[in-house]
């Protein structure tokens, strides 16, 4: 099986990047918090493992005590990332890009392909990563990600909005449907993997913008910012395990 890996994407070097910054601010110390046994760093770490065709798996953070529980669970961590890449208005593609740049500095080496895994979607499974990079590499892509179904009445032409009389209407006033199949067919990005080419995060610096593939996930994947997600992932966990 890992040798089919391998020819898929024609043995170009894979990094796996994980990033969790110290200071979230919904769930303070978010990425210590568990799901079942493991931290969501922990679980980040786990997936990679049961990767083997990732040749390099670090966790991104400016935080020391992540840092540790990083270490803990396997991932490698040889750098701590810079204050002004720990901000809430940082952009992911820049701390993407600055690990990157430093996991090659740190190896001596160039990585063609890369994977982007929150800690925030514990419950991801491994054959979506899987499939996500096999997309990307197959395809001519730039970038791919995991994405999933919006919820029919989460759709653009159900929304309403509240008007300064404290009326609804319809947010697309021209597009009103009574039910969800009318709708257009909507997707949200889950957060479960990013993967993309050195040059579209190195030198292009985008990701989304342009010629990025959508890899349609159906099983519901949590991305914990707030208290009552984490007790959803938690639940989900739970239930999985008794089945």
């Amino acid at each position: 099986m890992f040798s089919d890996f391998r020819i898929m994407w024609q043995d170009k070097t894979v990094l796996a990047v994980v990033p969790a910054r110290g200071g979230s601010k919904g769930i303070p110390r978010k990425n210590l918090c568990k799901v079942g046994n493991r931290s969501l760093i922990g679980w980040a770490a786990h997936v990679t493992q049961q990767l083997p065709w990732i040749d390099l798996a670090i966790l991104s953070t400016d935080d020391p005590e992540l840092a540790e529980e990083g270490r803990q669970y396997g991932l490698q961590v040889p750098f701590l990332r810079p204050r002004e890449l720990a901000t809430d208005t940082a952009l992911g593609i820049d701390v993407w890009r600055h690990a990157w740049l430093e996991a090659e500095k740190w190896q001596s080496k160039t990585f063609e392909l890369g994977l982007y895994l929150q800690p925030t979607t514990p419950l991801r499974q491994p054959e979506d990563i899987t499939r996500t990079l096999k997309t990307l590499v197959s395809g001519s892509y730039k970038a791919a990600t995991t994405i999933a179904p919006v919820p029919g009445h989460y759709v653009p032409e159900k929304i309403l909005i509240l008007e300064d009389n404290c009326c609804v209407a319809p947010y697309l006033p021209e597009q009103v449907v009574s039910n969800r199949q009318q709708a257009k067919n909507y997707y949200y990005r889950t957060g479960a993997c990013y993967a993309a080419w050195r040059n579209t995060i190195v030198n292009e610096r985008t990701l989304i913008e342009a010629d990025c593939a959508g890899v349609i996930i159906e099983s519901f994947t949590p991305n914990i910012d707030d208290p009552i997600e984490l007790e959803f992932a938690n639940f989900l966990f739970q239930k999985a395990s008794r089945e």
